[in-house]
């Protein structure tokens, strides 16, 4: 056992095992004091100078195996890559949250702290295996890792080159609670597939094009009323508040609802499923309500008792304040030539894009910038499958900017049946802007479609959480 003594991130290397294959490598675990399990794939003989970590999903508590890039070609050859457990160990449940019940050091670890030590640590452990530390390093994250790349960008500006935040869930403080409300506000199977094709029937063409897929959910106005004699009375209650999002005496509580178009995604996100017993959105509110989300020793809740109002919202704030990544000031990240690239799918059913919108208008007034791009993916759900469009990638487009000075104008969202066939592409430029069908050939290839401007939508929301914006947290060393 090897020890390095990263300032601040004292690690224990447990083993390094060269590994055979297309890509051989030395294969390095270890942990960062006091209890952050890593993984750091070191590559043999292919190497070229690039480190690429990734985020961590869910409440995390157990390594995804870091791939190796691939399709770059000979020029891009094989990055360093690493992942992490966020600091503890929970592999059988990923929505497990019985470790941060009286551990606050846990809890900081989630919250902020394992991707920035994993980065010095990886660093460290690179240079000593290749003499050198890495010339340009990459971040690559959704959801829960969406949300550590922008806080990697706010806190810690000098971690990353480049940085990918997915369907980020910045909004820590409301989106625990808003898991709760849509799982409260669910309808059976049956009734979102007979919801889902009158929204389509209603909705797809409504952007210009009849494709299966609608562009922008926010052109939707179709109301569950229409479903009346084939949804209970309650049942449109119900659906009528999931697409407009939760709120208390005329304030909103999150910055977004449920996206027309989404709802086949809830059938496993808000209900029952095989894997679970219940929906994703249950267990995750669930367990981070009586586990995690209060401060150690305040009262807290469940799924059961919980009820989001503004007062709730108010007793969220102290302890998940330190998880939000929704500081505007990004100054230091720009000066340190970062490059960033949000992405979010338009159908997302777990974290709504609404409110990634919305931060990209505060941050940097809803226009491109020489250091960051937006992109929204029409009918995908969250970090991936929908519709038609399953799969978005703008890791290479990344690359080229950080190493190669090219902004990305477009990055290419591919779309799979179950079969894993590959039946549509489609252009996703920076958002305002969106793909326009040339009039001709098959809708289903990238190459018929253009930019044009966007629908012209206010992105700014007014919510309860506004002052959070301006409160980066605390940072570790």
């Amino acid at each position: 056992m090897r020890t390095f003594d990263v300032p601040g991130a004292r690690t224990r290397v447990a083993s390094a095992a060269v590994v055979g294959g297309a890509t051989e490598f030395c294969d390095v675990r270890g942990t960062i004091e006091p209890n952050i399990g890593f993984q750091l794939k070191l590559p043999t003989r292919t190497y070229q100078g690039r480190y690429l970590q990734y985020g961590c999903g869910g409440f995390c508590g157990a390594i995804d195996d870091p791939a190796f890039p691939q399709g770059c070609g000979p020029a891009f050859g094989d990055a360093a890559v690493a992942a992490t457990d966020d600091g503890h160990q929970s592999p059988e449940n990923r929505f497990d949250t019985t470790w941060a019940a009286n551990d606050q050091q846990a809890r900081d670890d989630l919250f902020y702290r394992a991707p920035h030590a994993l980065s010095k640590v990886s660093k460290a452990v690179i240079k000593a295996f290749y003499g050198k530390a890495p010339a340009k390093s990459y971040f690559n994250g959704c959801s829960n890792g969406g949300r550590e790349g922008l806080l990697l960008a706010q806190r810690y500006p000098h971690d990353f080159d480049g940085i990918i935040a997915a369907a980020p869930a910045a909004y820590y403080t409301a989106l625990i609670g808003y898991q709760a409300w849509i799982a409260r506000n669910s309808i059976p199977n049956d009734k979102i597939f007979l919801l889902h094709s009158a929204v389509m029937k209603a909705c797809d063409g409504v952007d210009g094009l009849v494709d299966g897929q609608i562009e922008d959910p926010r052109l939707c106005k179709f109301d569950a009323g229409s479903l009346s004699g084939q949804l209970t009375a309650d049942e449109i209650v119900r659906v009528r508040r999931l697409y407009a999002g939760p709120s208390d005496r005329g304030v909103r509580l999150y910055p977004g609802g449920q996206p027309y178009g989404s709802e086949i995604s809830w059938t496993f996100w808000l209900n029952p499923s095989p894997e679970f017993g219940r929906g994703f959105a249950a267990e995750l509110a669930d367990n981070a309500l009586k586990h995690l989300v209060y401060p150690i020793g305040r009262p807290h809740s469940s799924l059961d008792s919980f009820s989001f109002t503004l007062s709730e919202f108010r007793r969220l704030v102290p302890e998940t304040v330190k998880a939000n990544s929704l500081s505007l000031d990004l100054r230091e990240f720009r000066r340190a030539g970062g490059k960033l690239i949000i992405w979010h799918g338009a159908d997302d059913q777990a974290i709504p894009f609404e409110g990634t919108l919305d931060y990209w208008q505060r941050l940097t007034g809803g226009r491109s910038q020489d250091w960051a791009r937006l992109f929204v993916v029409p009918s995908m759900w969250h970090c991936g499958g929908g519709d038609t469009l399953t799969e978005f990638d703008p890791f290479h487009s990344l690359v080229s900017w950080v190493e190669g000075g090219a902004a990305p104008s477009r990055v290419i969202a591919t779309g799979r049946d179950q079969a894993g066939n590959v039946v549509r592409t489609r252009p996703v430029f920076p958002y305002p802007l969106r793909a326009r069908y040339v009039g001709s050939g098959s809708v289903d290839d990238a190459a018929n479609f253009v930019a044009a401007p966007g629908f012209g939508f206010s992105d700014r929301i007014r919510w309860a959480g506004e002052d959070l914006y301006h409160r980066p947290g605390p940072v570790a060393p």
